[in-house]
């Protein structure tokens, strides 16, 4: 076992810019042995690239962002287990930012976060940004969203599910299932349409007091 102790540097107190000299190892045995500035460090090498990772997985800045803190957060805690055998310092604090990421969409998904986003992107294709929707509560969007799904063909159907609760590209659906990127968004574009159409027609009745 080759732990980060036997890589610690003689002093623990050293500036800012010493530190920013140190390898990512000497950085993790600085961090354990007290010395809190070389998470900082550590924050501004990997940071963006923890950022990037957890907005790829959670599709939402504001929760991206969360992980990010959480991945430092985990670092810090955890700095003692890390052993540089076993791996580079980059691949430990990327494997915190995927299981970070991929439990934070869990999480997420558990309570339909995503399924809102398909609502939002009906909303900003609207006609009136005073926006229809805003008849019904978010249980009732919920229930026509499901209802208009349905009422999809399963290309459709798979096109906007892939882009509004995966968070994929036009292109990325095309590379998933095979289909050209033409016919992807063909599929996506229609279903949106029928989408469009119907919870329009329903904010209508629903406004004119029909249902």
């Amino acid at each position: 076992m080759h732990r980060i102790n036997s890589l610690a540097p003689a002093m623990r107190t050293v500036s800012y810019a010493q530190l920013e000299r140190f390898t990512d190892e000497e950085l993790m045995a600085s961090l354990n042995s007290g010395c809190h500035d070389a998470l900082a460090v550590l924050f501004d090498r990997y940071h963006r690239l923890v950022l990037s990772i957890a907005l790829r997985i959670v599709r939402d800045p504001g929760e991206a962002e969360d992980v990010m803190q959480n991945v430092f957060l985990d670092i810090f805690r955890a700095v003692a287990q890390f052993d540089a055998s076993k791996g580079s310092t980059k691949t430990w604090i990327l494997q915190y930012a995927y299981h970070r990421a991929i439990n934070r969409r869990q999480y997420l998904n558990t309570r339909s976060f995503y399924s809102v986003g398909a609502v939002e992107e009906i909303e900003s294709s609207l006609p009136s940004n005073e926006s229809i929707l805003s008849k019904f509560s978010l249980l009732e969007l919920k229930h026509l969203l499901k209802e208009g799904m349905e009422t999809l063909s399963a290309p459709q159907r798979l096109a906007i599910r892939l882009s509004s609760y995966e968070g994929l590209s036009m292109q990325e659906i095309a590379d998933k299932t095979g289909d050209s990127l033409a016919s992807v968004r063909h599929h996506y574009y229609r279903g949106l349409k029928k989408l469009r159409s119907m919870f329009t027609e329903k904010g209508l009745k629903k406004a004119a007091g029909n249902e």
